[in-house]
């Protein structure tokens, strides 16, 4: 029987006071897709079951607690920041007792995935299996990034900073992206002997490379796509981390046989699910909570946030779908029309110029354009019921709580207060009164009134 693979932790790395994102936001909570950078990372982590997970954080500490409320994730604290080793010395503690590999992560690196977090861990687990393993790339500008000097096999002869390195050195394209994989005894044995000795004054977290190298332990380098180990620290550098994840998610989408007419002018959240055969037209938004069934068709210009919409649906142009929207197969909302906390039935319309807020429409029913559901008092919201196969005429306002039974039909430009029984015609609007020849005789009133110079000047 193959012995069980050794328990991972990580420790993530997340105390740097990201001054060049000038913000009030720690920098790891910063969103792409939608959701905070750092649990975009702690996502891709969860696939790998670790043991567990330290952040060490040191500026805004108490915000990235509240971001990580219900996980089972501690907090270690850096304070002052000395460098990257003097950061992950300060989860020691919280790994008291744990016997297996440790994963050096960075909160600002969010598009990590969980594959090239278990290359790491693979690289150092196992008979003949190296003692480091350190992720490398080669990006186009290396700039201040540290270099892996490397022999053909992959063993690592000498890291440096760029700050340390030599014009020879800084010519090596083969960068450090400081994530790392090593097992938990000598990961700290290793760091309290890092010093600081350096341009920076810094206690380097790469410097355990070249200890460990002392005592005859081998680190080997695995190159990584530089697209996946960017960094994160300025507006700037977060725009180009969401356009890289928002390429990825459409990639995604379309190999699982989603239509994306223009793929570049639709922006996705962490979250969002397409079923195959769905068909995604230019300038679509998707917030956080969407589920679209196969067959549906979402038009150009609409706005979905937490909506289920169902198999063939057809939603759009410049709809709104907002939290609690739930379209049943079949379902049609239209041009301009706004829904929130909104159920519609198998087959149900609502095509032109509506709010239906805090409403349960049956199936086939039909919305006018220019109807409102007026769910809000002042006080409190309450909601509207509309019947199977009722029909609601154009510019009707339903005021809630109100019921309009199964196959009533609600005359256009009717103010609805109280409730309306199935089969039933509701008419709720001021009666129509026509005075022959009044136009005519206001007309020349106005006229006789208007001085003889000419008439009055309109521009």
């Amino acid at each position: 029987m193959a012995p069980s693979p050794p328990p991972v932790a990580a420790v993530i790395l997340a105390a740097g006071k990201g001054t060049r994102m000038k913000s009030a936001r720690h920098k790891v909570l910063h969103p792409i897709g939608g959701r905070p950078m750092l649990l975009h990372l702690m996502a891709e982590l969860r696939q790998l079951e670790p043991a567990r997970t330290v952040v060490v954080v040191g500026d805004r500490a108490d915000q990235v607690e509240a971001a990580l409320a219900g996980s089972d994730a501690r907090l270690a604290i850096q304070s002052p920041q000395l460098g990257t080793a003097h950061a992950v010395a300060q989860a020691e503690a919280a790994l008291a007792g744990f016997e297996g590999i440790v994963l050096i992560l960075f909160a600002d690196v969010p598009l990590l995935t969980a594959a090239t977090m278990r290359r790491l861990v693979d690289a150092v687990t196992g008979p003949g299996a190296a003692d480091i393993a350190v992720l490398g790339f080669r990006p186009s500008e290396p700039g201040s990034y540290g270099r892996i000097l490397a022999a053909d096999d992959g063993s690592i002869e000498r890291m440096v900073e760029a700050r340390d390195a030599s014009p020879a050195e800084l010519a090596v394209p083969l960068c450090n992206s400081g994530l790392m994989a090593i097992r938990a005894d000598r990961l700290f044995r290793l760091v309290a002997r890092v010093g600081n000795d350096n341009a920076a004054g810094e206690y380097y977290l790469p410097d355990i490379v070249m200890l460990g190298a002392a005592e005859g332990l081998r680190s080997i380098v695995l190159e990584g796509d530089a697209q996946e180990v960017i960094g994160v620290n300025s507006r700037a550098e977060l725009a180009v981390a969401e356009a890289r994840f928002q390429d990825r998610r459409r990639a995604e989408l379309m190999a699982e046989g989603v239509g994306l007419i223009a793929p570049e002018t639709v922006f996705l959240a962490h979250d969002t699910w397409i079923g195959p055969d769905a068909v995604i037209e230019p300038f679509v938004i998707f917030g956080p909570g969407v589920r679209v069934e196969g067959g549906a068709r979402i038009r150009s210009h609409s706005h979905l946030e937490g909506a289920h919409v169902g198999a063939g649906c057809d939603v759009g142009p410049f709809a709104r779908l907002r939290p609690g929207t739930r379209l049943a197969p079949g379902a049609r909302v239209g041009n301009f029309v706004e829904t929130k906390q909104a159920v519609l039935g198998e087959g149900a319309k609502a095509n032109h110029l509506s709010y239906l807020g805090d409403v349960s429409v049956g199936p086939d029913a039909n919305i006018g354009a220019g109807t409102i559901t007026c769910n809000y008092d002042g006080y409190g919201k309450h909601r509207t019921e509309i019947g199977a196969g009722a029909f609601i005429g154009s510019n009707s306002a339903l005021v809630a709580p109100v019921r309009i039974g199964a196959g009533a039909i609600v005359g256009a430009g009717s103010a609805i207060t109280e409730s309306v029984e199935a089969d039933a015609l509701a008419l709720a609007r001021g009666r129509q009164v026509a005075k022959p020849g009044w136009a005519a005789r206001f007309r020349a009133a106005m006229q006789a009134r208007t001085p003889a110079s000419g008439k009055e000047d309109k521009r």
